[in-house]
């Protein structure tokens, strides 16, 4: 009976043992919880959380459960914005500090620092090439020493991480290494080239981290091609990203794609996010059946510039006759400017009337508001909208869940569009004051047209 409490209290203890992830949170009154996930190729799994304390520090328990991969810390909300990824090999405790401005630094755990000094090392390797380049040096015997430096060091670290999670990472992030000197523009074209060439996308630790997505980044905004524009060259830096990840499993690909559809999205570069989505996303999406997806990149192309506005039917009254029309088939307008918005929101209340204002003074054959209520009920809305007789009025019953909304991808109130006379998007004004600058810079374009004539 004695030795079996003795094996069940040795048992617990095992079960008891564990590691901890400690640090400190900078500025602390920044913070105020720290979420731990373990991260898998295709899911975030959350294990627990820590409260930051008025301090900034944090501690996060690990017992015997918690199986050694990548884990991700989230701070803050967004959790896709706010967080860092940290390896935990299950043999040691992980000590930290995060600040704000100047990042991560791992103050305990060999493989973590590892990865910190590997990043440190070929960083400062990288930073002395550039030097070398910029300041037109002719030694080239310098920069042939750089170089087998650098090789040297990566074989190093490699060597060092051995048996280690760290391992993939740094094999990924081993750089193009030239054996003998190159001019600058070589060098530049064989870095492009060779850029993918030790990132193995079918890595499960690199698809159950960040850096997949930090290295499509990094290339697709970084690599720049000076003979065209802009959007032009992310289209050309994303079929090369593409077909480096050729091998990859499509749900790996579909989360990197998206999330480079919706940077493009955010950034305002709508026609590199259709192209994301015409050339490669939605065949994705219909090979794995995600409605969802397909549905959400159709609106956004929808809704994109130059695209013919949604069209959609409403009731005018006149003289006590109810007619039923369609957006297309208003005529006489110049503009059109769609605003949906709601009678009992604030900032609506806010803009609305400097909209009234702002086309009061325009003829209607320059600009036409049709103002789209998203309402839960008639009766408020119906008073509101007899102040302002120079709108168009359409009642959009059922709030959020309106099918106008809906196939303008309406999220918050008010949102403008601006159409020309054949009802093509041509702006998308975030509030009132980017729509006047918008007319305002029509206004001068026509200006300077007429006097060039």
């Amino acid at each position: 009976m004695k030795r079996f409490l003795i094996l069940i209290g040795l048992i617990s203890n095992v079960l008891m043992a564990q590691h901890s992830i400690k640090g400190v949170f900078s500025p602390p009154e920044d913070y105020r919880v720290a979420v731990l996930y373990k991260v898998t190729p295709t899911i975030s799994e959350y294990i627990t959380h820590a409260e930051v304390k008025k301090d900034g520090r944090f501690e996060i328990p690990l017992d015997s459960t918690v199986s050694k991969g990548m884990y991700r810390i989230v701070y803050a909300i967004p959790e896709e914005d706010y967080n860092f990824d940290i390896i935990y090999n299950k043999k040691e405790d992980i000590n930290l500090t995060f600040n704000s401005e100047t990042g991560l630094k791992i103050l305990s755990s060999a493989e973590n620092k590892l990865m910190a000094s590997y990043s440190n090392s070929m960083s400062m390797i990288t930073h002395s090439i550039n030097n070398f380049y910029s300041e037109k040096s002719k030694d080239t015997t310098a920069l042939v020493s750089i170089f087998k430096t650098q090789r040297e060091a990566q074989k190093g670290f490699e060597d060092l991480a051995k048996n280690t999670i760290a391992l993939a990472f740094i094999k990924a992030n081993k750089p193009y290494i030239p054996k003998h000197y190159e001019d600058v523009d070589t060098y530049s074209k064989n870095v492009k080239i060779h850029y993918f060439d030790h990132v193995n996308f079918t890595n499960k630790t690199l698809q159950s981290s960040n850096f997949l997505n930090e290295r499509m980044v990094n290339y697709i905004f970084g690599v720049v091609t000076d003979s065209i524009n802009r959007e032009a060259n992310y289209k050309k830096n994303i079929n090369v990203f593409y077909n480096a990840m050729k091998e990859a499993p499509i749900e790996i690909k579909r989360t990197l794609l998206v999330d480079l559809w919706e940077q493009m999205r955010d950034l305002n570069y709508e026609k590199t996010a259709n192209y994301i989505s015409d050339t490669y996303l939605i065949n994705i999406a219909k090979q794995l059946k995600d409605k969802d997806l397909i549905e959400g990149l159709t609106l956004y192309k929808n809704i994109s510039i130059g695209k013919v506005a949604p069209d959609f039917s409403f009731e005018q009254e006149k003289n006590g006759v109810k007619t039923t029309k369609k957006l297309s088939e208003l005529i006489g307008a110049k503009n059109y400017i769609l605003v949906f918005w709601n009678s009992t929101c604030a900032h609506c209340l806010d803009e609305i009337p400097q909209l009234e204002a702002f086309v009061k003074d325009k003829k209607k054959e320059e600009v036409t508001v049709v103002a789209i209520g998203l309402e839960d009920s008639p009766e408020y809305w119906n008073r509101v909208v007899k102040r302002l007789p120079d709108f168009i009025h359409v009642y959009g019953a059922g709030y959020w869940d309106n099918e106008i909304g809906d196939s303008y991808g309406v999220t918050a109130t008010p949102t403008y569009f601006v159409l020309d006379s054949e009802k093509h998007i041509v702006a998308k004004p975030e509030d009132i004051d980017e729509l006047k600058l918008y007319f305002e810079k029509q206004k001068s374009k026509a200006k300077n047209k007429a006097s060039q004539k």
